[in-house]
């Protein structure tokens, strides 16, 4: 069972909102090993440096939650800016032909939260704020947005009901939870991850800690009452091998429980890497594990995050609002995985199913533009009204959200991806896109549901 947080969603939702925001945890993971340990702890939370193949070295991380009760990091929205007319319902407008806006403007890298005036002794009366024209998204081809979910929580049937939701992930285990999912929305996959401590790879023995997982979880994944409804199991949240022998090792390890638990008829979803991760040249040490993914009906889990707007990193990057998207078009953040399957899995023969078990934008990416302290998608609306990304946030995110969505559905392999948040675990608030953007979301998954 995952911790419970309050909702933090604003009564009203404003154009433009100041910045400040708290500082980001370090890790995702709180340490359990023994502090004689011999290697650092790693997590996506930690900022990741080397060399990529054809690109400048980048460091990335990404979000999410890497255990059932992190240390919780408060993240309100700011005060709302003074002067800015507020929305309660209306949708974002879509550029129905597709162009992008102009080029976007030099980026603020230090915005400074605008000041609330005190009041005068006789206030004059307030100026209406003209209502704008509601514009909901039109109807297109199925969805393959899914959804991550921290616990149960009636929003998430609420997009169910729409049938467009490909895939849920979900850290609460529940048999009448993860049922009602099904019940609800038959053909959504569902992808369950227990909790464990993050691997030491320069010291793991694969094979016998493959088989600790599975003592681990096949009380739940074998559980009649849950069996029927778990599509796939994870192992460890975003491993990082810091060399090329250690990555050897996880791909034994996903492997050999890929062969366990397949041998039951239970589905594995291995690798699961953090943002940026792995280097390219690591990757022929893991195809143990997408060759034993192949044969016993697996899938690849990949998370993909950028910040400030999605597309950072990518190479529609600086084509405005609607830049648009094609097969060729990939990236160093979001879009990695066309990398991954063009240039190693796709000419090895190894196209497997993929799932984004995690996607959005997180600004626990170093070295970006945007305001420096910003977490999850909510600190970064003031940022995106002030650079021509929309001037309501949650509006905002979601026409982010459809662009990966259209990427997606140009690559038959890729199942769907994973919102990270609906119902978002303690500390992880910023990244929650509960309220509006999930009524935005519902909008759009209505009209993009299969005929």
């Amino acid at each position: 069972m995952v911790a419970t947080m309050h909702d933090d969603s604003p009564t009203e939702l404003n154009t433009a909102l100041p910045t400040d925001t708290v500082t980001a945890p370090a890790t995702c993971l709180p340490s359990t090993e023994p502090s004689s340990s011999p290697a650092p702890r790693w997590s996506r939370r930690r900022f990741l440096g080397g060399a990529m193949s054809g690109a400048a070295a980048l460091v990335a991380a990404a979000c999410g939650s890497g255990n059932d009760t992190p240390t919780p990091v408060r993240s309100p929205l700011a005060t709302p800016r003074p002067g800015v007319g507020s929305y309660q319902t209306y949708l974002p407008f879509i550029a129905q032909d597709g162009a992008p806006d102009a080029a976007m403007a030099e980026p603020t890298l230090t915005p400074t939260p605008s000041k609330t005036p005190e009041p005068t002794a006789t206030p004059a009366p307030p100026t209406a704020t003209p209502t704008p024209q509601a514009t909901p998204f039109p109807p297109g081809p199925p969805s393959k947005l899914g959804i991550f979910v921290g616990r149960n929580e009636p929003t998430l049937f609420e997009l169910l009901k729409t049938q467009a939701v490909t895939v849920v992930k979900t850290l609460e285990l529940d048999s009448n939870f993860v049922a009602q999912i099904k019940q609800t929305s038959p053909n959504t996959k569902v992808i369950g991850r227990i909790a464990l401590e993050q691997v030491n790879l320069a010291s793991i023995d694969p094979l016998a800690e493959a088989r600790r997982f599975v003592e681990m979880v096949l009380p739940y994944a074998d559980d009649p009452g849950r069996r029927p409804y778990f599509d796939g199991w994870e192992s460890f949240n975003e491993p990082v091998a810091g060399s090329y022998d250690e990555m050897a090792r996880l791909g034994e390890f996903e492997a050999e429980r890929t062969r366990l638990l397949g041998e039951r008829g239970i589905r594995s979803v291995i690798g699961n890497f953090g943002t940026g991760q792995p280097p390219l040249e690591q990757w022929p040490a893991f195809l143990p594990a997408v060759q034993a993914a192949i044969q016993y009906d697996g899938w690849l889990g990949l998370h993909e995050y950028s910040a400030p707007t999605i597309y950072h990193l990518s190479t529609v990057e600086g084509k405005g609002r609607y830049p648009g998207v094609t097969p060729q078009d990939s990236g160093w953040l979001t879009l990695r995985y066309r990398k991954v399957y063009n240039e190693i899995l796709a000419p090895a023969g190894l196209t497997l199913p993929l799932v984004m078990t995690e996607l959005g934008v997180d600004g626990l990416v170093q070295n970006r533009p945007g305001p420096p302290d910003a977490q999850g998608w909510q600190d970064f609306q003031g940022y995106w009204a002030e650079n021509g990304y929309g001037l309501w946030g949650p509006g905002a995110y979601i026409e982010q959200l459809v662009w990966y969505d259209n990427a997606m559905r140009q690559d038959d392999y890729v199942i769907g991806g994973t919102i990270f948040a609906l119902a978002a675990t303690s500390g992880w608030e910023s990244y929650d896109i509960l309220g509006p953007a999930a009524g935005v979301l519902q909008q759009y998954l209505s009209v993009h549901a299969p005929v």
